[in-house]
């Protein structure tokens, strides 16, 4: 627990069970809300192709997630450490430029 806690630039061990839950939470929660939004939206494997199906849903889900690993990591308390894990796995993507 102390390499995460140094890694991550946490003090408390209580912060890292938070930020295991919000991890935990959000992706449980994005799945779950992701095939009801789907339905919504009339799309599934039949009125589109298996595979144009599958690449809507990953892409639905994972701006799903982005959203509420924000929101939750808000609600429990650790906006800061969500919002620069945030930062640098969208910068990974590509959609965040590096200040120099």
């Amino acid at each position: 627990m102390e390499k995460l806690k140094q890694r991550w630039g946490i003090e408390h061990n209580w912060e890292v069970i938070v930020i295991f839950i919000v991890f935990t939470v959000t992706g449980s929660t994005a799945s779950m809300i992701g095939k009801p939004i789907l339905n919504f939206l009339n799309i599934s494997p039949e009125t589109f192709t298996t595979l144009g199906y599958w690449i809507f849903r990953v892409v639905l889900l994972f701006i799903m997630y982005q959203i509420l690993l924000v929101s939750f990591g808000w609600l429990l308390g650790q906006h800061k450490f969500f919002w620069a894990f945030e930062k640098k796995m969208l910068r990974r993507f590509g959609f965040f430029k590096e200040k120099k």
